[in-house]
């Protein structure tokens, strides 16, 4: 469990269904298409799902309320996977109800796991991934110290065109070093 002022990121539990399905229900951005849930029977599966891999993905909570008002995960990768070289760098992605945007709390709970993965974990690299169109994201990402390193031009497709083609998304690229975090504390 990670504790900020605010927030709790812990695992999921299956009684994380209602809030689950709230900002899951119409995801804001294409990428997050596929996590779309429908109803509570699904929502219920869904936590479960992620109760049963309490590491993969952490439920970012209120601690005054125990709301779960979004969720945070990691992607590890190792530098060299054909050596079995251990996993040093990390992609993350966080998704917020919306109702609690502009609140400084997606800020709070990503600057909480980019400390753990760095501090605790021995993270070298982290990166992520966000549309060209998705402004909030992007100034997430330069406010936790992160550059740019590219845009990929119609890089991937999460949802179709009315004709039924793929829609590809222009994709930008940001990273931080752990040196370069260390740096800025």
């Amino acid at each position: 469990m990670i504790e900020t002022n605010r927030l709790l990121l812990r695992p999921f539990v299956t009684q994380d269904a209602a809030d689950l399905l709230e900002y899951r229900r119409e995801p804001l951005v294409n990428c997050f298409a596929c996590m779309k849930l429908n109803t509570l029977e699904e929502a219920r599966a869904e936590a479960e799902k992620l109760a049963a891999q309490p590491e993969s993905c952490l439920a970012i909570v209120l601690k005054d309320s125990g709301k779960v008002i979004g969720e945070i995960e990691g992607h590890a990768e190792s530098a060299s996977p054909e050596d079995h070289a251990p996993a040093d760098t990390v992609s993350p992605c966080w998704m917020l109800n919306r109702a609690y945007h502009g609140k400084g709390y997606a800020y709070e709970a990503a600057r909480a796991y980019f400390e753990h993965l760095f501090g605790e974990k021995g993270i070298r690299r982290i990166y992520a991934y966000t549309e060209d169109y998705n402004l909030p994201c992007q100034r997430l990402c330069e406010k936790l110290g992160m550059r740019r390193e590219g845009l990929f031009v119609e890089f991937v497709s999460f949802v179709n065109n009315p004709d039924g083609t793929p829609l590809y998304e222009n994709t930008f690229q940001y990273a931080i070093l752990k040196k370069e975090w260390d740096t800025q504390k």
